[in-house]
């Protein structure tokens, strides 16, 4: 099993709660206004190798799961958290591309040729196994400056 990432204490990583319905409701272009406006606040892009870590935390904090992005009872799957932290601004798609270039690198590594995505369902595979790889490739993005 990889080690977990190291994370700087200076930057809090965290599972972000869900959006409310209000947030849900609010255009992004309106919130872009009220943030000019100082009336709102959107979170800060994480670089990928963080990202990463915020995948790890928020598949814990909800549940990791297998043949979904997201199930029924709220749990996720790798790309479900990844859709979750890009749709809550935690991610721009660009720096969660690149996260995904990790992933599929880390596994190709390993011998997989298949998207991670697809790796994700296999039934062999356990939320240890899921959660090693992610932080392995959360390790080599920080490595590489990412």
């Amino acid at each position: 099993m990889a080690p977990p990432a190291v994370i700087p204490p200076v930057l809090a990583i965290w599972a972000p709660d869900p959006p409310t319905w209000g947030q849900r409701l609010i255009p992004k272009t309106v919130r872009a206004g009220m943030v000019d406006l100082g009336l709102w606040v959107e979170p800060r892009p994480l670089k990928p190798s963080f990202h990463l870590v915020q995948v790890i935390q928020v598949l814990e904090r909800y549940g990791w799961c297998q043949s979904f992005d997201f199930s029924p009872t709220g749990k996720m799957c790798i790309r479900g958290a990844q859709t979750f932290l890009e749709s809550t601004g935690h991610v721009s798609a660009i720096g969660r591309s690149k996260a995904v270039n990790y992933l599929q690198s880390v596994l190709y590594r390993q011998g997989v040729d298949m998207m991670f995505w697809a790796w994700n369902d296999l039934s062999s595979n356990t939320f240890g196994g899921v959660r090693a790889m992610i932080s392995r490739a959360s390790d080599i993005a920080r490595k590489n400056g990412d």
